[in-house]
């Protein structure tokens, strides 16, 4: 069955690639004109969302920029979002061990929000990879974490990917009752919501349960029904599937004719769309058919095509493989990049905190200093003041990131530290800042002017000389 993190993440696109090419150039001059970085992130990971159909490699670039600009800005939502486009162009890649581990990043940040609906969409993503990479045991768990997150909060709008999605790790799993169930509540969702396009899909699964159960009736309607619903959607992918489940049903009745028709119908639509894998499937089964009603001359041919294609395949896995490694190696350098942006700020807000822890008793010295010469006694309280309220929040502005590594950023925890530091450093600013106010007012009111000098200075002679004799007229 096919994987439905395109739908998750809303990045299904339903227009040709020139379009969504202009889509994306009209995109980049609105974001060559945004001021805000909020603004800029929004746009970023749109065109990432846009490009990632023509052009995922510069998918994945825009998507990463825009993730570490989200980051930097502490913009939760936009940090998300950038994660799922950038999990996604790694997928469309082929990259899945990539496209894993950002998937899993944005599953560690929607655990610690308060959004169902986002928490549920990165859990099913993270099963479709593992579907993708055939890890059938790993994505059950995941898609039922996804299910059990949108019964209880009842997020309507993925309730059907959550059926579907696990129908067919059912199914692949060979667990065909409860596959069966699933893709029927599929179905059920789909028709309430009158979703042709939905229902067609839920009714290849239910076909192809039929078949593990060999009601070849119940597979042949349904399989026919899915037909009717998705062929005005033009979606090839699954149209393939569904018309060779229509090949493998009349081959088990043993009308050759019909099944001869389904599988190269199905064969020549994979062509056409260029889904090699589709075509493979189609090639093998009819070499088998062919094998099996003794018609060499075709089996033959079938045969040499199923091996060109599997050469093509390889050819293109090799490809793949070198592109894989030329992306991850763009990552590891996009990476280190931001590393050292992030490094050279660390390094520029340590040597602000240098500068400052050197200012503050430099302010002291000073003020001590103009207490020795003549200054006016507001500037010097002023400045005693001054360097003890900065001396306070230099301590804070030093504590704060150790108390949030300490607690793990935990704020119950900082809180009863804080208060705790606030109710020593209170008290003591208090008395420091009385007993410095009142070193400096002492010393200033105790400082002998000159002009206090010179008077005290006439009043010492004044008493050293005798008393002026009167002289008596008489």
């Amino acid at each position: 069955m096919r994987n439905f993190i395109l739908l998750i993440v809303s990045l299904i696109c339903f227009y040709s690639s020139p379009a969504q090419k202009q889509k994306a150039d009209s995109l980049k001059a609105l974001l060559a004109k945004e001021k805000t970085d909020t603004g800029r992130v929004i746009l970023m990971w749109q065109i990432a969302e846009t490009s990632n159909l023509y052009n995922p490699e510069s998918s994945v670039r825009i998507a990463q920029q825009a993730l570490y600009l989200a980051q930097k800005i502490k913009y939760k939502e936009g940090e998300s979002i950038s994660l799922a486009v950038l999990a996604t162009a790694l997928s469309k890649i082929g990259n899945y061990p990539k496209a894993l581990e950002f998937y899993l990043q944005k599953l560690q940040l929607e655990e610690k929000r308060n959004n169902p609906r986002n928490l549920a969409s990165a859990l099913i993503n993270i099963g479709t990879v593992y579907t993708q990479q055939e890890q059938y045991r790993d994505a059950l768990i995941y898609y039922r974490k996804a299910d059990s997150v949108i019964q209880l909060h009842g997020v309507a709008d993925l309730q059907y990917y959550s059926y579907q999605d696990l129908g067919d790790v059912y199914w692949r799993l060979h667990i065909i009752d409860s596959s069966f169930s699933f893709f029927s509540k599929a179905f059920e969702v789909a028709a309430k919501i009158n979703d042709k396009n939905f229902m067609g899909i839920s009714m290849v699964g239910l076909g192809h349960v039929y078949i593990e159960q060999h009601n070849l009736n119940s597979a042949l309607y349904y399989y026919l029904q899915a037909l009717v619903y998705l062929e005005p959607f033009n979606d090839d992918d699954i149209i393939c599937e569904t018309t060779l489940g229509l090949a493998r049903v009349y081959d088990y009745r043993n009308m050759n004719d019909s099944a001869e028709y389904y599988a190269i119908r199905s064969s020549d639509i994979a062509k056409k769309g260029g889904f090699e894998s589709r075509q493979l499937e189609a090639a093998t089964f009819l070499t088998e058919h062919f094998k099996k009603t003794g018609d060499i001359k075709n089996a033959f041919t079938y045969i040499e095509m199923e091996q060109a294609i599997k050469d093509s395949i390889y050819s293109k896995e090799k490809i793949r493989e070198s592109q894989i490694i030329s992306n991850n190696e763009q990552l590891r350098q996009n990476e280190i990049a931001e590393n050292k942006k992030r490094e050279e700020k660390e390094r520029q807000q340590q040597l602000q905190i240098l500068l400052i822890g050197i200012f503050i008793p430099v302010l002291f010295l000073v003020t001590l200093l103009l207490n020795k010469v003549k200054t006016h006694q507001r500037i010097i309280k002023f400045l005693g003041i001054l360097s003890l309220l900065l001396l306070f929040e230099y301590l804070l502005l030093f504590l704060n990131p150790r108390v949030g590594m300490f607690t793990n950023h935990n704020p119950i925890y900082e809180i009863i530290i804080f208060v705790v530091i606030a109710s020593i450093l209170a008290p003591t600013h208090h008395r420091i800042e009385h007993w410095l106010l009142e070193k400096l007012s002492n010393k200033s009111a105790t400082k002998p002017t000159k002009i206090s000098v010179i008077k005290n200075g006439k009043k010492n002679i004044q008493k050293k000389l005798p008393p002026k004799k009167t002289l008596n007229k008489e």
